[in-house]
């Protein structure tokens, strides 16, 4: 009986730890196989090359920072601005997704086709994000707005060491995800709970 193989799908989850821990410059098949405890003759059993294992992680990040994201906030809630709140927690709070997605970041910044691929990932982002403000804000310009400034604030927040007096970064950056989600702008949220379904039924009041 022959040894197993290691499969597809390990090298590509091992390709993606790599680079969320050290950039693409981490991504080498000898790295990987030891790493795995095995030989390069199996990478090139379903690789052509590096470039083609690279490929198949951008593939494997785009699937499921997006589709399997919304399949999920699409599964647990009806709620435009739950859904678009549950997709930042599950994109940007987690050990998981966020490290990749600043690697890649990163990576895009050097290479045209990840740039490519990012700009498609963030566009289906930033239209989640549209979608959701729209539900109660009417003006197209100040959605595209408040859409913008969202995302920057997800993404930004990790790169800013700046403190907040009296304050946790968590507290202030929930405060800041009110006011750009709030249906009822000019309300003092801080006495309102920011929940979806408060909001909903504030819309409907």
């Amino acid at each position: 009986m022959g040894a197993l193989r290691t499969p597809r799908e390990t090298w590509v989850e091992e390709g993606l730890r790599a680079l969320a821990k050290g950039g693409v410059e981490a991504v080498r098949i000898e790295a990987l196989a030891k790493s795995l405890g095995v030989t390069r003759g199996g990478f090139y059993g379903y690789f052509a090359s590096r470039e083609a294992l690279l490929t198949e992680m951008l593939d494997a990040w785009e699937r499921e920072s997006v589709d399997d994201v919304i399949d999920r906030i699409e599964r647990e809630s009806d709620d435009p601005l739950e859904r678009v709140q549950l997709a930042g927690q599950l994109t940007f709070s987690g050990d998981r997704l966020l490290p990749i997605d600043l690697a890649v970041r990163d990576w895009a910044r050097r290479d045209r086709a990840v740039a490519d691929r990012l700009r498609r990932v963030d566009n289906r982002r930033m239209q989640l994000l549209r979608d959701a403000i729209s539900t109660f804000c009417p003006d197209p310009e100040e959605v595209e707005a408040r859409s913008l400034l969202a995302f920057c604030m997800a993404i930004g927040s990790h790169f800013l060491a700046a403190d907040h007096p009296g304050r946790t970064q968590a507290e202030v950056r929930a405060r800041a995800g009110r006011l750009l989600l709030d249906r009822s702008p000019g309300t003092d949220d801080r006495t309102q709970p920011p929940t979806g379904r408060r909001q909903q039924g504030s819309r409907s009041a």
